[in-house]
């Protein structure tokens, strides 16, 4: 058996994602039986957890925020096939830096704290990722196992700063930072509810990530440099600079994610920010095939699964869990979905 490069047709690019889609409902839908649920019944409590009121879709938009940041910022960097698997470093990064500013450090108004805020958070979050793609482009090493322990050591690092410099005095104990002051929040949407600017934001910088993609040079160097490194060096490309670039990108993206969630919905920094926002955001880039703006879609539709799943399991009894399942089934068949609009297996 050998894989044969194809062009892409419009059948293979929609067909084998449907495809995959199909393969996640499927196997959903057999967990669900074996839960003893009829897997109609929990789709249905899914979607009306999800989106069934006002307030349970606002909750599902609220929970995409994080994931549209993530998502960009895998989208940004696989599409120059730079594997970052630390965006859920660079988030945290984003939350410490998020606490470090907005605590009371600086007495600034709101409509200067919040910007320097989000853009100490981006150079933070770049930075941290710079790392790993100078190694790759210096000395080889793979930015895969770079970034992913990262992930552990910023942890490690957060989780130092909460019981130490970090640490609320009025926290009664608990590993938690003080909380951000009013002029360091990001206002609410709807006010009583939990949807916040950084919604809007994350639309923004989706919009601003395709225009860059789709219509400038750089978004030209780096589709290039992630189809070919190779031929893009050849043609004249500046190859290092390219992923440094996009390692700037791509992190200050996910760092925004921690600025988002602390400044925007929790108000302090604990271990506990993300619940895996960071990983997740590879899920809904890849489910939106590296597209800046499918990635708002995804994230949207990722979102709905946890948040109906949550209320699916208060209903039936089903545990949420089954989420988790979709979420990881989706990503192995759209990975294997994208692999088969552009190659076709041959038997031999």
């Amino acid at each position: 058996m050998r894989l044969e490069p194809v062009e892409p047709s419009m059948g293979r690019t929609v067909g084998f994602p449907a495809l995959a889609i199909a393969a996640t409902l499927v196997v959903a839908s057999a967990l669900a039986m074996v839960a003893g649920a009829s897997p109609f019944g929990v789709f249905g409590l899914v979607i009306q957890g999800a989106a069934g009121s006002w307030f349970a879709f606002l909750e599902t938009l609220t929970r995409a925020t994080p994931l549209i940041f993530t998502g960009l910022a895998i989208a940004v960097a696989f599409r120059a096939r730079l594997w970052n698997i630390g965006a859920e470093a660079q988030l945290y990064i984003g939350g410490v830096v998020t606490v470090v500013l907005g605590t009371g450090a600086l007495p600034l108004p709101s409509v200067v704290l919040i910007p320097l805020i989000a853009l100490v958070a981006i150079l933070a979050g770049g930075l941290l990722l710079l790392g790993p793609a100078v190694l790759k482009t210096r000395f080889g090493v793979d930015e895969v196992v770079t970034t992913l322990l990262l992930n552990f050591i910023v942890l490690l690092f957060v989780s130092m700063l909460l019981e130490g410099a970090l640490k609320d005095p009025m926290g009664m104990g608990w590993p938690q930072s003080s909380r951000v002051v009013s002029e360091a929040k990001w206002p609410r949407i709807i006010q009583g509810k939990r949807l916040h600017y950084g919604f809007v934001v994350a639309l923004i910088c989706a919009v601003g990530v395709w225009l860059l993609m789709a219509r400038s040079v750089w978004g030209y160097e780096m589709r290039a440099v992630g189809l070919n490194r190779e031929a893009a060096r050849f043609a004249g490309i500046p190859v290092n600079r390219v992923l440094a670039r996009t390692a700037i990108l791509s992190g200050g993206l996910a760092a925004l994610a921690g600025v988002s969630e602390v400044s925007g919905l929790k108000g302090n920094l604990s271990l506990d920010l993300s619940p895996g926002f960071g990983y997740t955001g590879i899920v809904v880039a890849m489910l939106a095939m590296l597209n800046p703006l499918g990635v708002i879609a995804s994230a949207i539709f990722v979102a709905g699964i946890f948040v109906g799943a949550d209320a699916m399991s208060r209903s039936s009894g089903v545990p949420s869990y089954i989420a988790d399942v979709m979420t990881a089934t989706a990503l192995l068949t759209m990975v294997t979905a994208i692999m088969l609009t552009r190659y076709r297996i041959r038997w031999r």
